[in-house]
């Protein structure tokens, strides 16, 4: 899919029929929940290589985040280090995840049940998931960082929010992650 070729992140329709959250309803969000954030707006990035492009100023981590499914339709988000490359047949056996094998999920479930595009998937996506569709997993390591940079539903932002927010929002939209170690 070319980039010219993506859907409209501004008219996504969640399963449930509501239009996806945008970044100000994310920040609306953080609002409620006392999380302070800051975010750079940029063109669109749509690959990791795209974003270390970018002078994002402040100290933080920066992510891979895949959305997979399984054989059964179960969905996941990983969350790693930008780096990181990832063997999804390893990866199912060390989660000992059942119901086949991992593959990435269609670009019209990531708008059904992330609300988001390609090139948009972070974990700040799982504010659309209402039905806890999704699991969510996080590399421990990204957890060691004070900071982490995510997309808030939109390539075309970077907000940066402490990890320990992270945890707050995602536990806050009933999305509590499991957190995964790789060996190096």
């Amino acid at each position: 899919m070319s980039h010219s070729d993506r859907p409209d992140p501004e008219n996504v329709i969640l399963a449930n029929g509501q239009l996806a959250a945008t970044p100000d309803d994310v920040f609306a969000a953080f609002e409620s929940l006392g999380i302070e954030h800051d975010t750079l707006v940029h063109i669109p990035l749509y690959t990791v290589e795209e974003a270390k492009t970018v002078k994002y100023g402040l100290a933080g981590a920066h992510t891979k985040n895949l959305f997979l499914r399984n054989k059964k339709g179960r969905m996941f988000l990983l969350v790693i280090e930008q780096n990181r490359r990832v063997d999804l047949k390893a990866l199912r056996d060390q989660l000992k995840l059942t119901g086949g094998q991992l593959a990435f999920a269609s670009t019209e479930r990531l708008m059904t049940y992330l609300g988001v595009v390609p090139g948009s998937v972070s974990p700040l996506a799982v504010i659309n998931d209402h039905d806890s569709k999704v699991s969510v997993y996080i590399e421990k390591a990204l957890l060691e960082h004070d900071s982490i940079y995510l997309h808030p539903c939109r390539n075309t932002h970077s907000t940066r929010i402490s990890t320990q927010d992270l945890l707050k929002a995602l536990s806050a939209w009933g999305h509590e992650p499991e957190l995964i170690a790789f060996e190096d």
